[in-house]
């Protein structure tokens, strides 16, 4: 019996290692996570985040590399040429962010399928199929073929390979463990895929679809009416009455309604088999700079603030760049070598999302089921075939074709169900991310710039995701420019699904880079931007007809205006702004229409509570969680029974200042009716019922109404690991305050990725903060240590070193590559 247990206990412990040594389809083996020699246990740190200093052996560099850390783990690198410097970049980016970086671009290549398994698989399907791969070998290409970005990239990728050349599996970041996979070389396309990316996020807003499918069931004027092509406030990007100094190309015809009108007859429900998702209106971002009228120095001043999902390892990664060619300080994105956001010696800038419309779709006719032909221009035209091979983990491979016309890829064939509903079936893209750009050269000359020319030169090799670059010299200049590569286009031309046989509805070439927006030196002495229209009406090219809510850029401008002496911390205050603008506009509006006498018990209560509320989304206000959800049942409660069409026919909702405009001055309008019922519904009605329906939901989920409704522990912002589900290494719960329609633009997931001040002078002093921290390792101390401090509202300061021996109290750390 004893020898028969042994031998079964035996055969039970070579079992369990067997088995936790082996991957189970996507699953990967679970034991060489758990090893103490490989596992887990290796990835955590010291709690200080610099302790020694320390040099290394590498391959790859002309001379030594000095690179100084400060207290927050920043790199200072201090190069004798430019490309060991960027080798430098590229080696500790990646020996801090190495698996976001891979994890990054294998999403944008369409290559999850081979970590995680089929699972990943329509995803990735949709990225190759838009053109993302398409897209990045032209750009790689084009990269490749300036000798400047050449020697840029290829020198930072072997910075990123000489990182990988010395890792062993034991210090592999632990979500390679998790996952069960190994890094592999980079390359440069790697570079050119995380720009997609970024166009991708964007860049890839789309409501062609849905507009077309309202036009379709109620006909122009009431698109007209409802969806107007410029709002009723703004306040935009280039103030109103600037002069525009060039003589325009001449913009193409616009066809004649008769034409469009056939055209979209033609379509058939069984085209427009998608699903609904349209870009995440809290994706934007502030910029702004003072002139020194405004200043307290003389010098200006400039603040930056890109809104974008808030996730960890942080987007941005901090780093200063030194040589004989540069000495430039702020944020780059981990995989792209230079600095993105920042400042040197004479100059800062930073960039918002524009939201041009550079994404169209295009209604195909097939000469036959091989689809090896399409109709344009009166003839029948080849399309090209591309092959995708998926490798997925655990699984055979997966082939995929996709057909190119001349406008670009057919995303999905008529009757296949998309991925995202804004992706019509049926339908080819015309997307900027599939022009061929060098988006890092211009990077490369803002990084080196000293002056206004410098930055406008910088500008002209910029092609998307267009950016509003804001720009202050210590020459005393400001500037903005809404700048990329804009098709030239018809007025509203993507406002609806184009006729992919009529060259007429073809992009007609490209509005001249230097035609671009720009105003330098306005009367006002400050420029801003909050991703709101561009220009006013006089501007004669075509950009789209719709943008962000103004009431962002409306409450910058008043501040703006306002503001006399100011000094950085006036813009760092500036940036954490929490009135909300929009329940200025509407309360007055809303609150009389409220039927009192029917509400009661929590309802009651709320309604006090909102109308004395201060109007600012602070932390711990009621009453900003009461208007956000009663907003959002106001647009459901008035326009869903009419534009909620399913999956057959899906529409869309007019903005809220449309809305709100129809509340004020249509008081009778048909839509307030609820036509699912038999009673005619009201403008009282339909406030009061949304009203009460966001009570409810309140209660619901908090209660009754207690500090439990408090806006902080409502909108209980998060910032999340890149993999989905993994808590234990995200925050949760963040509380802080601020909105989407603030300035403060925090929400439940998305807020400023990167919150920067800078002030120009002889010597110029930056200020930052992003929520995360410099290591992508959950691990050390330095993985979300500024977490707290982007909370509060704070930035701190951002060392930024003249010498590679230069004493400074919180620098703590040298590591020199030999």
């Amino acid at each position: 019996m004893r020898v028969f247990r042994a031998i079964l206990i035996c055969l039970l412990a070579v079992g369990l290692v067997w088995a936790l040594n082996r991957p189970w389809g996507p699953a990967p083996a679970f034991g060489p996570f758990l090893s103490p020699f490989t596992g887990f246990w290796q990835n955590a740190e010291r709690a200080s985040i610099t302790e020694f200093d320390q040099e290394v052996e590498v391959e790859g560099t002309a001379q030594p590399v000095t690179v100084r850390y400060d207290e927050y783990g920043v790199p200072h690198i201090f190069a004798q040429n430019d490309a060991d410097a960027y080798f430098a970049q590229g080696y500790v980016t990646a020996r801090d962010r190495l698996w976001q970086m891979e994890f990054q671009t294998h999403a944008a290549a369409g290559r999850l399928t081979e970590i995680v398994g089929e699972r990943a698989l329509e995803l990735d399907r949709f990225n190759r199929r838009m053109g993302m791969g398409f897209g990045a070998e032209r750009a790689v290409k084009m990269m490749l073929e300036d000798p400047t970005s050449r020697a840029v990239v290829e020198a930072y990728t072997a910075g990123i390979n000489a990182y990988i050349a010395g890792l062993k599996p034991a210090n592999y970041p632990i979500e390679y463990k998790m996952l069960g996979y190994a890094p592999e070389p980079w390359t440069p396309i790697k570079c050119a895929y995380l720009l997609k990316l970024m166009t991708s996020t964007l860049a890839m807003g789309a409501d062609d679809l849905r507009m077309t499918n309202i036009l379709r069931k109620y006909g122009p004027d009431v698109v007209a009416d409802l969806f107007p092509d410029y709002p009723t406030l703004e306040s935009p990007i280039i103030p109103e009455g600037t002069k525009w100094d060039f003589k325009p190309l001449p913009v193409p015809a616009t066809p004649t309604d008769a034409a469009m009108q056939r055209q979209l007859l033609t379509l058939t429900a069984r085209s427009f088999e998608a699903g609904l998702v349209q870009n995440n209106p809290a994706i934007g971002s502030n910029n702004w700079a003072v002139g020194g009228q405004k200043s307290a120095t003389g010098y200006p001043i400039l603040a930056n603030d890109p809104h974008l999902t808030l996730s960890l390892p942080s987007i941005w990664y901090q780093v200063q760049l030194v040589t004989p060619t540069m000495n430039v300080c702020g944020v780059s994105l981990p995989g792209s070598p230079g600095v993105i956001i920042g400042f040197n010696q004479k100059v800062a800038w930073g960039v918002t999302n524009v939201g041009a419309d550079v994404l169209d779709f295009y209604t195909i006719k097939f000469k036959d089921a091989t689809q090896s032909a399409y109709w344009h221009d009166n003839q029948w035209k080849p399309t090209t075939m591309r092959i995708e091979r998926y490798k997925v983990k655990g699984k055979p491979d997966v082939l995929d074709t996709v057909r190119y016309t001349h406008h670009g890829p057919v995303v999905y064939a008529t009757g296949e169900k998309a991925l995202r509903p804004n992706i019509p079936t049926g339908h080819a893209a015309r997307w900027i991310a599939h022009e061929a750009a060098n988006d890092l050269r211009c990077f490369y000359l803002l990084n080196r710039a000293n002056n206004y020319d410098d930055y406008r030169k910088a500008l002209m090799y910029y092609a998307a995701p267009a950016q509003n670059f804001v720009f202050a010299s210590v020459d005393k200049d400001i500037a903005i420019s809404p700048n990329g590569k804009y098709p030239l286009k018809w007025k509203n031309q993507g406002k609806l699904v184009l006729d992919g046989s009529n060259p007429a509805h073809d992009w007609q070439g490209w509005i001249p880079a230097d035609q671009n927006p720009l105003v330098k030196n306005p009367p006002r002495n400050f420029v801003s931007s909050a991703n709101q229209f561009s220009t006013d009406r006089t501007y004669p090219y075509y950009l789209n007809w719709q943008f962000a809510p103004a009431e962002r850029g409306r409450r910058i401008n008043e501040r703006l205006t306002a503001m006399t002496n100011a000094t950085a911390d006036s813009l760092r205050m500036l940036q954490n702004d929490n009135l909300n603008l929009r329940a200025s506009d509407a309360l007055p509006t809303l609150l009389p229409l409220v039927q009192t006498q029917s509400l009661q018990g929590d309802a009651r209560l709320a309604y006090e509570t909102v109308s004395k509320w201060s109007r600012r989304n602070d932390p711990d206000e009621i009453g900003p969680s009461i208007f956000t959800l009663w907003t959002e049942k106001l647009l459901e409660t008035i326009w869903k029974d009419e534009l909620d069409g399913g999956d057959t026919l899906p529409m869309r909702y007019p903005s809220f200042d449309r809305t709100l405009l129809m509340l004020q001055r249509e008081p009778t309008a048909r839509w307030f009716d609820n036509t699912a019922t038999p009673t005619r519904e009201t403008i009282n009605d339909v406030v009061t019922a949304s009203f009460k329906a966001a009570c409810d939901s309140l209660t619901r989920a908090h209660g009754p109404l207690s500090p439990a409704w408090a806006w902080a522990k409502h909108k209980s912002t998060d910032v999340r690991h890149l993999l989905p589900g993994v808590d234990a290494f995200s925050a949760m719960d963040v509380l802080n305050g601020g909105g989407g329609t603030v300035v403060n633009a925090t929400t439940a997931r998305t807020g400023p990725s990167w919150r920067m001040v800078v002030a120009l002078g002889p010597k110029p002093k930056g200020y930052g903060v992003y929520p995360g921290g410099q290591s992508g390792n959950p691990g050390s101390p330095a993985y979300q240590n500024l977490i707290e401090t982007w909370r509060e509202g704070k930035l701190n300061e951002l060392v930024y070193l003249q010498t590679a021996t230069e004493q400074h109290p919180k620098v703590k750390q040298t590591l020199t590559l030999k």
